[in-house]
């Protein structure tokens, strides 16, 4: 019961990571938000996290829209009483669509930038204030390994997206560290989840998995568990960092 007598809203809960995140949490006692734009996907996460006991509110709506996310935060406050943890998990992942600047288009570039990086400047925005009249509380922000390092495959709008997270996750550990407040981000490296489902055959995945030090793909569950060290207490002391979890890509 690492998160017992907490309340986190995750956005993106409705599958992979977010899902996996939130049925975690719940079972370390939290109560969870959980934010989705798939109506059904959401309640599912819920019904899972019910199904063990635990106590969930599905919202949907699109991080990308401020007046979506600031009704999610209230919708939460007014179910749960407050806020303790913000989880900005929502992103997409477009390799047919997101390219490289000289070939991707303007509409593509803003709404992967409304996604990944305007939905956590929604969240901490409209949390923040929350988790100020909570006494304290913890961000995560979700970056990328795509952050740290560059590819001949290039995603410029999601790199340059999960590249601003790092700055903006700096700005709000020393802004808000004294109201108990801290901030950190979780790189994954690469995930098996729905979202990389369609870009990943059998035969990539043994390929990708072959050259990581630990030879193997990530999971869901290893990007939550980190995740939960960061929203329970025992990272206290833990602000303005950022994690790695690559399955050791980032050493090679």
């Amino acid at each position: 019961m690492r998160l017992k007598g907490k309340v986190a809203i995750i956005t993106g809960a409705g599958m992979g990571m977010g899902r996996e995140a939130s049925v975690l949490f719940a079972q370390e006692g939290a109560k969870v938000i959980v934010f989705d734009l798939n109506e059904q996907a959401a309640k599912e996460t819920v019904a899972e996290i019910e199904k063990n006991g635990g106590e969930a509110l599905a919202f949907v709506g699109n991080v990308a829209k401020e007046a979506d996310v600031k009704a999610a935060v209230e919708a939460g406050v007014a179910r749960f009483g407050k806020l303790d943890i913000l989880y900005a998990n929502a992103g997409v992942l477009w390799k047919d669509r997101d390219k490289s600047v000289v070939e991707t288009t303007e509409e593509n570039w803003d709404i992967v930038q409304a996604i990944n990086l305007k939905g956590p400047f929604f969240l901490t925005k409209h949390g923040i204030p929350e988790l100020q009249k909570a006494g304290g509380g913890s961000i995560i922000l979700v970056g990328s390994i795509s952050a740290l390092a560059g590819f001949t495959l290039a995603q410029d709008s999601y790199t340059c997206a999960k590249g601003a997270l790092i700055s903006l996750n700096k700005s709000l550990a020393v802004q808000f560290g004294g109201d108990q407040i801290r901030c950190n981000v979780i790189h994954p490296g690469m995930i098996d989840t729905p979202l990389q489902a369609p870009y990943l055959t059998p035969e990539k995945k043994k390929a990708i998995g072959d050259s990581l030090p630990m030879k193997r793909l990530g999971v869901a569950r290893d990007i939550a568990n980190a995740a939960l060290f960061l929203a329970s207490d025992e990272s206290a002391w833990m602000t303005g960092a950022e994690m790695i979890v690559d399955g050791g890509f980032i050493a090679c």
